[in-house]
């Protein structure tokens, strides 16, 4: 759990995690029972959502989901927990776009946008994926892109991926 002051600045931050390698629903629960211990409080969950794999499509379909929380940390020592849980969980970075038990991104951090070494926010890619919009869209559909200025909502309506995204 996340000590904090009690003036300290909360952040609100959504993540998408994403499972196609072992028991997928037990490492999404177990990615977020993990987040939700280390990082804040789990504020929103959307449901399951499956999908082909992107960018390698001859691998097993995605499990996805998108968690909405609220941290007293910062962008990077997030990213530093996220990236230890993943390690936790199993997740070896070998190839791009390879299968993986769990992946945890940071799609919005409040309503900044960051350029670093291994950290953009708003995740760049995040109106060509309908795996992410999908479940943003469940939790999130009027939040507001802070590069595009368009709701969740909007992008979803002008996603180009044409990948089938089924709610479990």
């Amino acid at each position: 759990m996340v000590r904090i002051g009690i003036f300290a600045k909360m952040n609100t931050v959504y993540l998408l995690t994403g499972s196609n390698a072992g028991q997928r629903e037990e490492c999404l629960r177990n990615a977020r029972g993990q987040i939700a211990d280390r990082c804040g409080s789990l504020m929103d969950f959307s449901s399951l959502y499956e999908t082909a794999a992107w960018g390698d499509n001859s691998q097993a379909d995605f499990l996805n989901q998108a968690l909405m929380i609220e941290t007293g940390l910062e962008a990077v020592p997030l990213l530093s927990v996220l990236l230890e849980i993943e390690t936790s969980m199993g997740r070896r970075r070998t190839t791009k776009y390879g299968a993986r038990t769990i992946d945890i991104d940071i799609l919005f951090f409040n309503h900044t946008k960051i350029r670093q070494a291994g950290l953009t926010v708003p995740h760049p890619e995040i109106q060509n994926r309908r795996f992410v919009l999908e479940p943003m869209n469940q939790i999130a559909p009027a939040l507001i892109h802070p590069v595009f200025y368009k709701t969740i909502r909007e992008l979803l309506k002008e996603c180009p991926d044409t990948l089938d995204v089924k709610k479990l």
